[in-house]
Formats: C-alpha cells, structure tokens, sequence
C-alpha cells in the first residue's frame, strides 16, 4: 500500500507505506511529495539505524551536524537528540528555525526518527510553510526581502537549547557564521528562507532593522501556515529547510530522536 494525504492546506503530508518494502518508484513519489508540500511523514516504521541510512541516502549527500557527536563510531551520521524529564532548560530546538543556516552549505532535508515519546499531543513539533509566508507578503516587502541578505550564527538566539546537550556530548563548538539570500526559488516556487533562531542581522544594513526583522518574524510563524506535528514511537518525519521553519514544543518528559540531516 502506497496513499499520500496532504495536511490542512498541504502544508506537509502522511504518506501510508512500508519503508521496508517501497521500490524505485515509490522513492520518486516521496520526491516530488516533498517538493510540494514541504514535509511528509510515516507512522509505524520499524527501521534499524541500517535501513535508516539507506532511505536517507536517496535523499543526497548525508551531511555532518557540527554541534554534536553522532550515535556512534559506525553510525557518525546519525544524531541522538534525547530530552530527559531531569532535563530544565528548554528543549533541543524550541524556537523557529532552520538547521545549520549558520553554515556556508546549510543541508536542505532534515530527518527524525522516534524512538521514544512522551504520550501523544506531547511534544509535538511545530512546521511553517514558507511558500504560504512568501505568497502572503505585500510585494512592497518582497521587494525589500529580494535585495538582501540575512545574517547568522550559530551562538544565536536559539543556541541557548543546545547548552545541555553540547556539555553532555562532552564536545565545545566555535561560532560558525554565514550570509543567505532571504528569498529563494525552490521547486520553481519562491520561499522566505530566514531563520529566526540564527539571524544576528541584515547584509547590507537597512535602515530601520528592527521593524523589519520584528515584521519579518511575525509574519513567517503566522497561525495560518502551521501544521503541529504529533509524534508517535517508530515515526519517522523528512522536511525541506529551505522551505519549511520548525520548532519543538516545551515539554517535560523523556523523548529519545535520531536526527540524519542530508546535504
């Protein structure tokens, strides 16, 4: 069995299906899937860390994620992203964002597999469509947007939720720091590619920065391009950074994710 079904205004997509048994073309369709709805995701997949791998490599080149240790020696490319209940800072990303945009080449899908969640509607994360922002701007903005560049770094705003994670890990990070177009043509569509949680500043300087950004932000994470993803164990989720912002929700319990980021 193989049935795509989009979310509330095809922002994201379950896809019904066996990732164990898929072929060829199944893969094609989960391409393209992706491509228009920005994010898709499959319920009750029992993948090894092995089949885990080999379906993420369909996707591209797996990327390294700078700021922290892989699972293991024989699976460097796969990040546990693990939230305890001891835990009291915020979760592991718990603001908008997109991953790695602090780089100079950011990976464009993300991938999550669960292993261990809290009961469901806990926990959830959070995805904004921006294809749906872009569309949404006054072409006044649009203009503006179209002519510069954001600024980021990886000792953002964000970066306060990965403190606990870093010491664990016993691994310290320099800053990384990068410059990206804010409007980018995807797919022959155009999103707003601005991450909140990383952005330090705007290239060349605008005049009145700060109502700008203040703007930007507001208008990105609007209500009307959300879909709140719930987790369930054996969930695996893939999400186009360029075109989709995420976030996690604040939570208190146990989670235990294995994250592969594709370049």
């Amino acid at each position: 069995m193989f049935k795509i079904k989009p979310n509330r205004k095809e922002i994201g997509a379950e896809i019904i299906c066996d990732l164990r048994k898929i072929n060829n073309k199944d893969i094609e369709k989960i391409k393209l899937a992706l491509q228009k709805y920005g994010m898709l995701f499959f319920k009750k997949q029992t993948l090894s860390s092995n089949l885990y791998l080999k379906f993420s490599k369909n996707f591209g080149k797996l990327a390294n994620y700078p700021r922290l240790k892989g699972l293991s020696k024989k699976y460097p490319k796969i990040t546990v992203v693990q939230r305890k209940i001891s835990d009291k800072g915020p979760s592991f990303g718990e603001q908008f964002h997109t991953d790695s945009i602090y780089t100079k080449r950011p990976p464009r899908f993300t991938m999550l597999l669960s292993k261990l969640v809290p009961r469901s509607g806990k926990a959830n994360t959070e995805f904004c469509s921006q294809y749906l922002a872009y569309k949404n701007l006054p072409n006044n903005i649009k203009k503006k947007l179209n002519s510069i560049k954001g600024i980021y770094s990886s000792k953002g705003p964000i970066s306060v939720t990965t403190i606990e994670r870093e010491k664990e890990k016993g691994k310290t990070n320099k800053e990384l720091k990068s410059k990206h177009k804010i409007i980018k043509k995807i797919n022959n569509k155009f999103a707003i590619y601005c991450s909140p949680g990383h952005f330090v500043g705007f290239y060349p300087f605008v005049k009145e920065e700060k109502k700008l950004k203040k703007y930007l932000f507001n208008h990105q994470v609007k209500r009307k391009f959300q879909y709140s993803l719930e987790w369930k164990k054996n969930q695996l989720a893939i999400w186009d950074n360029r075109s989709m912002l995420h976030q996690a929700t604040p939570f208190k319990g146990n989670r235990i994710m294995h994250r592969i980021t594709i370049q």
